[in-house]
């Protein structure tokens, strides 16, 4: 599949059911239609990884790419998706005075718990066929 150049893309940890519900989420308030998605499992979110000079066996975080322009990691990444979001999230861009070392403790946080308080899936999730559109992979 073809990357959309118009499209920023997130990628996720497809198992993480933390992740997943952040996918949903966004997917819910993109009211711009602003992203596509990929799994950081799947074929296409490690070729965009390795494209990147990131290690796919090492990234356990969200990563936000806005072709031609940047990518970003962790807190950055999430700040920068809620620019995008509907429904007054757009406001959560504001946190990025913080300083991303501090910020990044906290995700890291979350993300080094994130199986144990949320759970784990056997496989990536499976888009309906409504959203199939979305997704890359």
């Amino acid at each position: 599949m073809e990357i959309p150049k118009d499209k920023k893309i997130v990628l996720f940890d497809g198992v993480c059911n933390l992740c997943n519900s952040a996918v949903t989420f966004i997917i819910e308030h993109d009211k711009k239609d602003v992203f596509r998605f990929a799994s950081l499992q799947s074929e296409m979110g490690r070729k965009l990884v390795e494209e990147r000079g990131m290690d796919p066996e090492e990234l356990d975080s969200i990563v936000l790419i806005d072709p031609g322009v940047a990518y970003y990691r962790k807190s950055t990444a999430a700040l920068e998706i809620s620019r995008e979001l509907s429904g007054g999230y757009s406001l959560l861009k504001n946190f990025l005075f913080i300083p991303e070392s501090l910020r990044d403790g906290i995700y890291n946080f979350v993300a080094n718990n994130r199986y144990k308080w949320y759970g784990k899936k056997e496989s990536c999730m499976i888009p309906t066929p409504e959203l199939k559109s979305k997704f890359l992979d």
